[in-house]
């Protein structure tokens, strides 16, 4: 909190182990130390480590993946969080004030660089500019956060001498003003390639994307009460910055290749889309307290299935979140390759001695609904075979049904024949279209929605981590993506769309979407993700690679063509995914029944849903969606249709409290008036956001 700014004496920098960020520990040194070269180099290594920080721990979940159309809770659901509840408040320690506190953490030693530089560095070194250019990047980067989430907020622009108490609020334009223009300066400094080819060093690129996300920021609806005069520039920046991003950072050829990761520091870790990323490592002299967490977040419960148990592969799913029907329905799934590319829908056996038996009852009971082969007494599937499916279907699929009125997934039956894996079914025949955000509805798709808390659903995959160095730990190795130019692309379609320009802007939403179609000759089957890097795992079964007898959790198989219950195929499907009109958004099948349900009527209101329908597709689970529906003041009315959180009477959405964070308590507590008192009631009511 802003009571304690004063700069540690000892400072940890810790990094990935195969870049700039090296493992160092500085002990015993002043602020002194602070006024050399040798310092400032330290320093501005050690607050890149700030940029860890949004995928270290449960904050990551919470502000940027709970209470949104996309997910709703798992099996350890967030009630402050997903549901609005009453402990969201400006007492809540858990996620708010972390973020308060690290990112004003990250904002005083950059005030120290930006500072300190030009007194101390020598304008003549090499690196003079790309310091300094890290130093006004580090503080925007920390205002943006923060403004994101709290509104305005204090502005401090120089270094603490001593504890400081007197803090008043800045506004909003007063904030946008300062971030744009730190990162103006961080665009004017930084190199166009990273400094000694350093892998997570910051560029030119990762300012002008930021420049880009900061403008659009400021023209959308969120502000609309004081953006007026600035929207038109806004939209031209955006662009401007955008397109900057995108030439230099080319789209990957196949969006698979993002998320291919098979090892810390590996080829998937180095494609050119990404813009910066915050940089992990298998070192644990690396780690600190939390390491990437964000694997943690997404995972459906397996371990609790018979014939399946946790492993490195399968990840440690604490599934916090669960996706929603608006995540499966927003995805043309027959032609969109992303769908699959991001999500998990099938889960080898790796325990055959715990897999479930052929009942020798029911097969009395139903003698014609198992299938031929099936011995009463054994196995109905074992290790190294698919022992979860996820079918992922759309109405009108009458091929499953249950066996007996009970809708389990040890009884789900394909054209009258029971299924030997836990079969989990999106439709069943006979139910019809339905959001399904109702729990206690009775025509709620699947069998594993109606669970509560939601332990069972369709994975994301994008975050999932095979290696780490045992089954149960929480330390995830890869990199996590902060900035990719895809995002750009979308940046400069909704800057189009905001100026009217349609055309222009379906040019750049298919950049996007020509890349997420299947490429001609491609398995649509195949599905590859983080879990398979347990097969380069030196703490894996076989030493470097080897299976166990048992198989593993991660399998590269999908649930494609049985979900969508076509023949094989590897024809392309680019042409099907193009928009060649704007007809083709209005008339979007996939997106119609997002359009009815939030009353979009015009074409504005359509375009502008669909666009962020396309940011769903292309970046969900990369934390931007709470600040983008924030933003566009959209998550009233997205979280109201396709969460069920909205219905469960723990909490309500309140559009007059709940686009912003409560300011947190310890702050207003530590901090004084002018005169020097503690702030009264009523001071600390008026530097609160309204309704905490």
């Amino acid at each position: 909190m802003f009571a304690a700014l004063m700069l540690p004496a000892t400072i940890g920098i810790t990094s990935c182990s195969d870049s700039f960020l090296d493992e160092k520990l500085l002990t015993e040194k002043g602020t002194q130390y602070f006024q050399t070269k040798d310092g400032l180099d330290d320093l501005v290594t050690g607050t890149y480590q700030k940029l860890k920080f949004k995928f270290n721990y449960i904050w990551g979940y919470n502000m940027y993946n709970m209470g949104i159309d996309e997910f709703t809770g798992g099996n350890n659901d967030m009630a402050a969080w997903n549901h609005y509840g009453t402990a969201l408040n400006s007492g809540e320690t858990g996620s708010n004030q972390p973020l308060w506190d690290n990112m004003y953490g990250t904002i005083e030693p950059a005030n120290i660089i930006i500072e300190n530089v030009p007194k101390y560095y020598g304008e003549n070194i090499s690196t003079y500019k790309n310091r300094l250019g890290e130093g006004y990047f580090f503080r925007a980067y920390a205002y943006f956060e923060l403004v994101k989430q709290f509104g305005g907020v204090p502005l401090k622009l120089q270094p603490s001498t001593n504890v400081e108490y007197k803090f008043t609020r800045n506004s909003e334009e007063e904030c946008y003003a300062q971030i744009i223009s730190d990162f103006e300066q961080a665009y004017n400094l930084l190199p166009e390639e990273p400094e000694g080819k350093q892998l997570g060093r910051l560029t030119k690129s990762a300012a002008a994307h930021f420049l880009a996300k900061a403008h659009l920021f400021r023209a959308s609806e969120l502000y609309s009460s004081w953006n007026g005069q600035y929207k038109e520039a806004d939209l031209n920046a955006v662009i401007k910055y955008g397109d900057e991003v995108i030439k230099k950072h080319p789209l990957c050829t196949n969006f698979q290749e993002l998320w291919d990761y098979t090892e810390p520091d590996g080829a998937n870790e180095k494609v050119a889309e990404v813009v910066l990323a915050a940089q992990f490592s298998d070192n644990s002299d690396t780690w600190g307290r939390f390491g990437n967490q964000m694997h943690l977040c997404f995972l459906s419960v397996y371990q609790n299935l018979a014939g399946t148990k946790r492993d490195i592969s399968g990840d440690r799913e604490f599934c916090y979140t669960s996706a929603t029907e608006y995540s499966m329905q927003v995805f043309d799934r027959v032609n969109d390759s992303r769908f699959w590319k991001s999500f998990i829908t099938k889960y080898g056996c790796n325990d055959t001695k715990g897999a479930p038996k052929w009942d020798a009852d029911a097969m009395k009971q139903y003698p014609n609904a198992f299938p031929a082969g099936a011995v009463a007494g054994e196995k109905r599937f074992v290790g190294g075979q698919i022992g979860i499916k996820y079918i992922i279907n759309n109405p009108g699929d009458t091929r499953f049904t249950d066996l007996n009125g009970k809708r389990s997934e040890d009884y789900v039956c394909k054209d009258g024949i029971v299924q030997p894996e836990h079969v989990f079914v999106r439709y069943y025949a006979g139910q019809p279209f339905n959001w399904n955000i109702d729990p206690n509805s009775a025509n709620r798709t699947g069998n594993y929605y109606p669970l509560y808390p939601h332990n069972r659903s369709v994975a994301l995959s994008k975050h999932r981590d095979g290696s780490r160095n045992s089954i149960a730990s929480q330390f995830g190795c890869r990199d996590a993506i902060i900035a990719r130019s895809a995002d750009d692309v979308l940046m400069v379609a909704e800057a189009y769309i905001r100026k009217g320009d349609y055309n222009n802007a379906i040019t750049y939403l298919n950049m996007v979407r020509d890349r997420a179609g299947y490429q001609e000759g491609e398995d649509r089957s195949i599905s590859r993700d983080g879990g398979q890097a347990y097969k380069k795992n030196s703490v894996c079964t076989g030493k470097g690679g080897g299976y166990s007898a048992d198989g593993a959790i991660y399998t590269d198989e999908n649930t494609y063509f049985e979900s969508n219950n076509i023949a094989v195929t590897t024809a392309s499907t680019k042409s099907e995914m193009h928009l060649n009109s704007i007809q083709d958004i209005l008339n979007s099948e996939a997106d119609k029944p997002i359009y009815e349900a939030l009353k979009c009527n015009t074409d504005a209101e359509k375009m502008m849903c669909f666009l962020l329908n396309e940011r769903t597709r292309e970046l969900i689970g990369e934390s931007h969606r709470w600040e983008d529906l924030a933003r566009t003041k959209t998550l009233e009315a997205r979280w109201n249709a396709f969460n069920d959180g909205s219905l469960k009477g723990i909490g309500k959405f309140d559009p007059a409290k709940h686009y912003y964070r409560p300011i947190p308590q310890s702050f207003l507590d530590g901090i004084t008036n002018e005169s020097g008192a503690s702030l009264s009631d009523a001071e600390k009511e008026a530097m609160q956001n309204p309704g905490y």
